[in-house]
């Protein structure tokens, strides 16, 4: 087993080996897909109607302001970069939500060697939507008083010192909350409960959800990282909950 601090990577990269395998691409091609296609279709509606605005309001400017044109463009492409980094995860998330459910459950068969879990269906996915929307709205409750405690503290002057890593370890910690849930939700564990399993792992929590954080910093790289974050998750959980499992019995 490794150290607590240095888990985390390694659950990670083992995680992306997994979801690369052969009998795990549908639940990770698909949420993917849609996603993609969501953002494409928001990106070109974006464009559009900034275009429709820019026609608009350029020929009611002067002549010597018309340079403005070659200004708005890049402006508009940086605001729809950042709009795209801050909210394709939480986006893709939840969109994702049952589709990392069942990825959850067949890394688990896959590592576990036993298939506990019913056989995947369409009707078994449909089933899942209510219950993990539920839970990423949860999650979105646990995060929103929590960050917008953390904003207002960054305006507080000699105080606000303390806000931006307070950021850090606030994000760092709900990326292990985010996927390590999907996991412990496929064994009903609750919301509490999981909440404080993971104070109890949390050196292995932070270390997994610290590199998760960093690879989701990544453009590009974040899309295919999504996916090997539930499986590293679900390996922290199997291997985690096994350790956990084998003191008991001694």
């Amino acid at each position: 087993m490794p150290a607590p601090v240095l888990s985390g990577p390694q659950y990670l990269r083992e995680g992306l080996t997994l979801v690369l395998s052969p009998g795990l691409r549908l639940f990770v091609l698909l949420p993917l897909a849609i996603n993609l296609v969501l953002f494409v279709g928001l990106i070109y509606l974006a464009g559009h109607q900034f275009s429709l605005w820019v026609d608009t309001l350029m020929p009611s400017l002067p002549e010597w302001l018309s340079f403005l044109s070659y200004i708005l463009w890049p402006l508009f492409v940086v605001l729809v970069a950042l709009m795209v980094f801050f909210t394709f995860t939480m986006l893709a998330n939840i969109i994702a939500a049952p589709f990392n459910g069942f990825l959850a459950e067949k890394v688990e068969v896959v590592v576990r060697g036993t298939d506990d879990f019913p056989a995947f269906s369409w009707g078994e996915l449909i089933a899942m939507i209510p219950r993990t929307l539920a839970r990423e709205m949860r999650k979105l409750g646990y995060f929103l008083p929590r960050a917008i405690g953390l904003f207002i503290l960054s305006f507080i002057p000699v105080v606000n010192i303390v806000a931006a890593p307070l950021w850090l370890l606030f994000g760092v910690w709900m990326m292990a909350i985010q996927y390590i849930d999907y996991p412990a939700d496929n064994h009903k564990l609750g919301w509490n409960e999981m909440l404080a399993w993971l104070r109890q792992k949390r050196w292995q929590s932070m270390s997994f959800g610290g590199i998760v954080y960093l690879v989701l910093l990544i453009p590009v790289v974040n899309i295919l990282m999504m996916p090997a974050a539930v499986a590293g998750a679900t390996l922290f959980w199997v291997r985690e909950r096994g350790a956990e499992n084998l003191v008991i019995q001694h």
